[in-house]
C-alpha cells in the first residue's frame, strides 16, 4: 500500500535515525566486499575407523561489483583438531591463496568473468560443528550442529548469516548408516566395499548456521504431506514408535504457519532426533531435537512449533547482523505462542506470556541491557532472555497496538519482502509502518534499543461512584510511553478500560455505579511491565 503523504516526510527522518542505531549495532564479522557465494557442493567422506573426515567443497561465487580477493572461513589444524588444506582450485587450475588465522584468502585470476567456481580439498578432525559421538543408545553418529558460526570447523564457507547460498551434500559413509541432510534426497547409491553415497540438494538459499547432516542408524517415516511438502520423522530405532508419535504434530504446525505467514521455502521438513548442544536447532528443512525430546508423551509441541516457526523467521527471513537475532528468536518464541493460542485458546497465550514475563524481570536484575545490544561482539552471547522472551513480548505488544488484522498483514508483507533474504530491525519496522500507516519509531526505540521495562506502582480507590486509579513509573533511566488496560472486576465479570501512559505519573477517574470487587492491571497480558508492591 502507498503511505499517506504526511507520513513520508517523517519516514525520511526515521530511516536516518535508525541508520545511526544500526551502525552502532553491527557485529564484527569482516564481510567480503563483492564476492557473493551462490552455491556450495560439499563432498564428505566419513568412516568408522577414526573421526578424520575428508572433504571436497565446490563453491560458486558471483562477484557483484568487482573481481576482488575474498575469504572463506575454515578452522586450521592445531594439535589434534582442525583442517588441513591439500588443494585449492579456481576452475581447473591452482588458485592463488593463503590459509592464515582460520581464513582461506583467495586472490582471483585476472578475468572479467563474474561467476567462478572454486574447489577446496581438505581433511581433518572437527572439534565442533560436526558432532562425532555416540547416541544415548551407544550408536556411532555424525550430526551437523553449526549454530551460530561453527560450520567453519568442518565446512569451508562464508560462515555468517548475511551470505546465503544453495546447498548440496554428497555424503560417502559406511553403508550401514542412514543419512539425512539439508535438502531433498536426489541420490542413494551403493559404491561397493561397504560404502554408500547419499546426496541431498536444497535449491533455496540458506545460511551456514542452519545447514546440517545426520548420519547414524535411524528409523524414519513419512508423517504426511502438507501442501506437497513432505514431513518426516527421523528417530533412533529404539525410539521408533514414541518418536513418530511425538514428532507427528509437526504436520499441523507447518500447515498453520503456511496458512498464516506465507509459502514454505524448503524442499522438505524432516524432524530429527540428534546429538545437539541445543534443545532444538532449526536447521533449514531438517530440524534437530535433543535426544530426550522423544518420550512418547507428546510433550514437545511448543518446542516443535518454535523450531518450525524459525523456517520463516531466522532461516528464510534472516537477521543481517547477529545483534538483531531477535528477528529470529523473538519471532520463533512468539509464533510458537500464536500456534498454541490457535489450538488451545487465549488463556494459553496468556499463560505462556506470564511465564516469559517473570523470566524477563528476573533476567533484567542481573543483566540490564536492551534487546539489540551493540556491546555484544561474540555471536555465542547474543542469545538471552532478551532476544527470546522479551523479543516475543515486543511482538505481542505490537500485535495489540495494531490489531490482529493489520499485524498479520504486516507479518505477511515482511516475510514476502525478505523471504530467502536478510533484514534488520529497521526493515521490519518500515514494513509494519507501511502496512499500518502509523509512525512506530517510538515503539521500536523504547522496546528494542532501550534497556528495561516499566516498573509500575499503583493503587485504586472507590468513592462517590468514582473509581480512581493512580499509576507511577518507578524505573529511573527512561519514561516509557504505552497504553495499559485496567480490568474492573464485579461478580466474576471483568470490564476493561484503557489508559494511555505518556508520563511518569498519571491518574484515571472512571464513573461507576457499583463498588468493584477488585481492579487489576493488564488482565489480558498485552503489556510488558513489572508490578511493584503497592
Amino acid at each position: 500500500m502507498n503511505r499517506p503523504t504526511q507520513f513520508r516526510t517523517f519516514s525520511l527522518f526515521t530511516l536516518f535515525f535508525w541508520s545511526i542505531l544500526v551502525l552502532q549495532a553491527q557485529d564484527t564479522y569482516q564481510r567480503n566486499t563483492s564476492a557473493d557465494v551462490q552455491g556450495y557442493v560439499f563432498g564428505l567422506s566419513l568412516n568408522d575407523e577414526s573421526n578424520q573426515i575428508k572433504g571436497e567443497a565446490e563453491i560458486t561465487v558471483n562477484f557483484k561489483k568487482g573481481v576482488n580477493p575474498f575469504a572463506l572461513d575454515l578452522i586450521a589444524k592445531s594439535e589434534s583438531y582442525g583442517m588441513t588444506i591439500t588443494q585449492v582450485l579456481e576452475g581447473d587450475t591452482a588458485a592463488n591463496y593463503t590459509f592464515e588465522n582460520n581464513k582461506i584468502n583467495i586472490s582471483p585470476t585476472s578475468s572479467e568473468e563474474k561467476t567462478r567456481t572454486y574447489k577446496v580439498v581438505y581433511e581433518g578432525i572437527p572439534e565442533r560443528g560436526l558432532v562425532i559421538d555416540t547416541t544415548k543408545f551407544g550408536q556411532r553418529s555424525f550430526f551437523g550442529d553449526n549454530w551460530p558460526n561453527l560450520a567453519r570447523h568442518w565446512l569451508p564457507s562464508v560462515d555468517h548469516p548475511s551470505d546465503k547460498a544453495t546447498i548440496e551434500f554428497r555424503i560417502t559413509a559406511p553403508d550401514h548408516y542412514d543419512v539425512v541432510a539439508t535438502g531433498e534426497k536426489i541420490e542413494e547409491s551403493n559404491l561397493g566395499n561397504g560404502l554408500k553415497l547419499t546426496t541431498y540438494k536444497e535449491p533455496a538459499p540458506v545460511a551456514m548456521k542452519v545447514v546440517t547432516i545426520g548420519v547414524t542408524k535411524f528409523a524414519s517415516k513419512l508423517l504426511d504431506e502438507v501442501y506437497d511438502i513432505p514431513v518426516s520423522a527421523w528417530v533412533y530405532p529404539e525410539n521408533r514408535l514414541d518418536g513418530f508419535s511425538d514428532y507427528g504434530v509437526a504436520t499441523k504446525v507447518l500447515e498453520y504457519f503456511i496458512d498464516n505467514i506465507g509459502p514454505y521455502s524448503y524442499a522438505k521438513l524432516a524432524n530429527m532426533q540428534a546429538k545437539t548442544q541445543w534443545g532444538g536447532l532449526e536447521n533449514a528443512g531438517t530440524i534437530a531435537y535433543f535426544e530426550n525430546s522423544v518420550t512418547g508423551k507428546n510433550e514437545v509441541e511448543g518446542l516443535i512449533a518454535h523450531e518450525i516457526a524459525h523456517q520463516w523467521f531466522g532461516n528464510s527471513a534472516s537477521e543481517n547482523d547477529w545483534n538483531h537475532v531477535w528477528l529470529s528468536e523473538g519471532f520463533a518464541t512468539y509464533f510458537a505462542i500464536l500456534y498454541q493460542e490457535s489450538v488451545y485458546g487465549n488463556e494459553k497465550r496468556k499463560e505462556e506470556l506470564e511465564l516469559d514475563r517473570k523470566q524477563i524481570i528476573d533476567y533484567y536484575l542481573q543483566n540490564p541491557s536492551p534487546i539489540v545490544d551493540p556491546s555484544i561482539t561474540d555471536p555465542m552471547k547474543v542469545l538471552s532472555i532478551n532476544t527470546y522472551q522479551k523479543g516475543g513480548w515486543v511482538l505481542n505488544m505490537l500485535r495489540h497496538k495494531l490489531g490482529d488484522e493489520v499485524f498479520w498483514k504486516g507479518i505477511q508483507a515482511y516475510y514476502k519482502a525478505y523471504r530467502d533474504s536478510n533484514a534488520m530491525s529497521v526493515d521490519f519496522q518500515k514494513i509494519m509502518e507501511e502496512v499500518s500507516g502509523e509512525d512506530l519509531t517510538e515503539f521500536f526505540q523504547q522496546w528494542l534499543f532501550t534497556k528495561g521495562h516499566p516498573e509500575l506502582k499503583w493503587d485504586w480507590s472507590y468513592a462517590k461512584k468514582n473509581l480512581q486509579i493512580n499509576i507511577e513509573q518507578l524505573q529511573k533511566h527512561h519514561v516509557f510511553k504505552f497504553p495499559i488496560e485496567i480490568g474492573v472486576i464485579k461478580d466474576g465479570k471483568t470490564v476493561i478500560y484503557k489508559m494511555d501512559m505518556e508520563n511518569a505519573r498519571k491518574s484515571l477517574t472512571i464513573k461507576l455505579d457499583y463498588q468493584p470487587d477488585d481492579v487489576v492491571l493488564d488482565p489480558e497480558s498485552w503489556l510488558l511491565f513489572e508490578e511493584i508492591d503497592k
